[in-house]
């Protein structure tokens, strides 16, 4: 018998900081009416060095206090957490934490789309050290499209360009020109690039002014909107378990002041938060 909340609820959004924001503006855009809890561990941010296990324990402890709080769905809005958390969770947690409650991530809606977007099979991958040496993009894409190839570049310094609201200004412009000139030096016949990061977004303008005009820019929110919202029309006992007011509610391991500071980088309005402790 699960001892989580049974009641309708939001669906849960988790990030390991803000970049998920970038997300959640995403299907909110396509999916309004429902309620949304937003979950950032901005305390604990990056996850995109650490360890495959501390990422897995980092991600369970969230999406734990995500069910606490009566989410009966939860969206892994990080890359780190999907590519090094999300499988032990889906196979080995749910079914003792709660086996009616679902986590889902952000790489399998991106793999999914990928083949419509290629046409020379040769694809680009920008992400975290995290994400890149985890190697969850070309492995879930060889399954579905084994005759893709996929090179990826790990771009270190990106997201704390962003986070210090550093990337608009001309110094990004360097590591952003910097990584995608060794990512084309890797494999010449790559006709689209995934941002495999959910903070990659912010430096669309940049990352567009240094790729090749024939090449796709594929950013991750659309295809994890799009991905949910069949989802929810396919599973109707998940839909029917999450509320419909239009509202959103935030929350932060960090202190209040910081997080809505940062967060205004990437909603480009206020909002208001509150802070949670993860156990």
């Amino acid at each position: 018998m699960s001892v989580f909340p049974s009641v309708p609820a939001p669906i849960g959004v988790f990030d390991s900081g803000y970049g998920g924001l970038t997300i959640l503006n995403e299907i909110r855009s396509l999916l309004p009416q429902y309620d949304y809890i937003y979950l950032g561990d901005n305390a604990r941010t990056p996850y995109g060095s650490r360890s495959f296990d501390v990422v897995y324990e980092y991600t369970l402890q969230s999406v734990r206090k995500l069910f606490e709080m009566g989410c009966h769905l939860v969206i892994l809005a990080c890359n780190t957490a999907s590519a090094k958390a999300l499988r032990n969770i889906q196979q080995h947690d749910l079914p003792f934490m709660d086996a009616n409650r679902r986590v889902l991530g952000v790489i399998r809606p991106t793999v999914e789309r990928i083949n419509e977007i290629t046409q020379t099979k040769h694809v680009g991958l920008l992400g975290t050290l995290g994400t890149i040496q985890s190697e969850s993009y070309p492995l879930e894409i060889k399954k579905i499209f084994p005759d893709i190839t996929v090179v990826g570049e790990a771009c270190p310094l990106w997201v704390p360009l962003i986070e210090n609201n550093e990337h608009l200004n001309e110094g990004a412009d360097y590591f952003v020109r910097k990584n995608l000139e060794q990512l084309l030096r890797k494999d010449a016949y790559i006709d689209s690039i995934v941002l495999a990061c959910t903070h990659y977004p912010l430096l669309l303008a940049k990352i567009k002014k240094y790729t090749p005009q024939h090449i796709s820019i594929i950013s991750q929110g659309k295809f994890v909107a799009l991905s949910l919202q069949d989802y929810l029309q396919r599973h109707t006992n998940i839909e029917s378990k999450c509320t419909k007011q239009g509202k959103v509610s935030y929350f932060t391991t960090e202190s209040v002041d910081k997080f809505k500071s940062s967060a205004s980088i990437f909603l480009q309005s206020e909002i208001d938060a509150s802070r949670i402790t993860l156990l």
